[in-house]
């Protein structure tokens, strides 16, 4: 790679949101503005510690960076129990005002979680006059999904991309129990959701569940695998954590992290969590919900194979690029063979759906639209 490719992927590495916590004895008042509703039925080591006492260091919250209640941007949600994979899911969802209408299923990157789709959902919602639902949750080991039996958040997740994988299929079997019932689903993957959403799609199809097409959100095999030994420096130049959630917010904010301070007032909240009580005065209130430096061992495995899955999915295919991203060789003579859309985001960073939601929610309502109503014996996009 070239040193202005490792320095841009350095600057987009260092973006990594997250959500708001679980709903427990003494998280009730904080997350109370985040009930919803109901259902039917970056990576590394943390930088090296604060050593000014904790009382020491704390200042006014900034209101500009207050957070924000995702209660406008979904109209539901809530923990969903799915026994197969020994978890309660956060899930996130607005339904399709039709019964023929599709659920696109957002699946996030490696430490944030379901609200990174926020801003995006609205306004999906919105161009598709209700035709589009969409519903986005938190994996394992993020946001507020926590095991169903044991400890609610181990110190060590199993986070297989297989593993990760199964989550995806068990959660939409939970959810949508009948195939030939559920409504057509659009899968959606960031990063490492795009990895899992790639792989779950010949799973869901197998069960008969009805895909339109899966897309994949910023993230392509060979630069991704290139830049992993970079991780572990651009994990140390993040803070260990913060004095308040508005610190949270705006550190995303001014570090170019999420470049739109709307999304990232719903979206950061979720990913931090309050130190342990008893934790030395030198500990920030506030840590991140997934430390994403014990994740390592999985980074190469999350990635390996990406492409060829991609390319041989049997659906419509899109994938979704910030900039100016370059494409590896596979997927160049894919591309140049008609086998998948592709779209270039300008002006935005590696959280492309927080960065400029809009565009986003423009780019996956048209791919919708020509996948969902083509006619019988017509090939959609990417199954040629």
């Amino acid at each position: 790679m070239s040193d202005l490719y490792r320095s841009a992927l350095q600057a987009r590495f260092a973006k990594a949101p997250q959500l708001p916590p679980l709903s427990g004895e003494e998280e009730e008042e904080a997350e109370a503005g985040d009930s919803l509703g109901s259902l039917p039925t970056g990576m590394g080591p943390p930088a090296a510690p604060s050593r000014t006492p904790r009382a020491a260091r704390k200042h006014a919250p900034n209101p500009a960076f207050s957070p924000v209640s995702a209660a406008g941007y979904f109209e539901q949600a809530m923990q969903v129990s799915v026994p197969a994979s020994d978890l309660d899911f956060r899930v996130y969802y607005t339904p399709p005002n039709f019964e023929d209408g599709t659920v696109i299923v957002c699946h996030h990157g490696a430490g944030h979680s379901g609200l990174t789709f926020a801003c995006m959902a609205k306004e999906i919602t919105d161009m598709s006059k209700g035709e589009c639902g969409v519903l986005a949750y938190d994996c394992r080991g993020h946001g507020k999904t926590k095991h169903s039996s044991g400890p609610e958040r181990p110190e060590e997740e199993n986070l297989d991309i297989e593993v990760l994988t199964s989550d995806l299929v068990n959660l939409m079997q939970t959810v949508f129990p009948d195939p030939q019932a559920a409504p057509s689903l659009l899968l959606v993957g960031h990063s490492l959701g795009g990895s899992v959403s790639v792989r779950a799609c010949p799973v869901l199809q197998e069960h008969r569940y009805r895909i339109t097409g899966v897309a994949v959100i910023d993230v392509v095999e060979e630069f991704t695998l290139e830049a992993l030994p970079l991780m572990h420096s651009l994990l140390n130049a993040r803070p260990e954590g913060f004095d308040s959630p508005e610190d949270a917010i705006e550190w995303h904010v001014k570090t170019n992290t999420i470049r739109n301070p709307a999304s990232a007032r719903v979206s950061v909240p979720g990913i931090i969590v309050p130190a342990p009580e008893g934790s030395p005065p030198s500990t920030p209130a506030y840590l991140w919900r997934t430390p994403l430096r014990s994740t390592a061992p999985y980074w190469t495995s999350w990635f390996t194979g990406l492409s060829s899955k991609f390319l041989s999915a049997r659906t419509a295919r899109l994938l979704v690029l910030a900039g100016t991203e370059r494409l590896d060789k596979e997927l160049m003579i894919g591309q140049m063979q008609g086998k998948f859309q592709l779209v270039v985001i300008p002006g935005v960073g590696h959280m492309v759906q927080e960065d400029n939601p809009t565009r986003m929610a423009e780019v996956l309502v048209e791919f919708w639209r020509r996948n969902e109503r083509v006619g019988v014996g017509v090939k959609k996009v990417g199954e040629l």
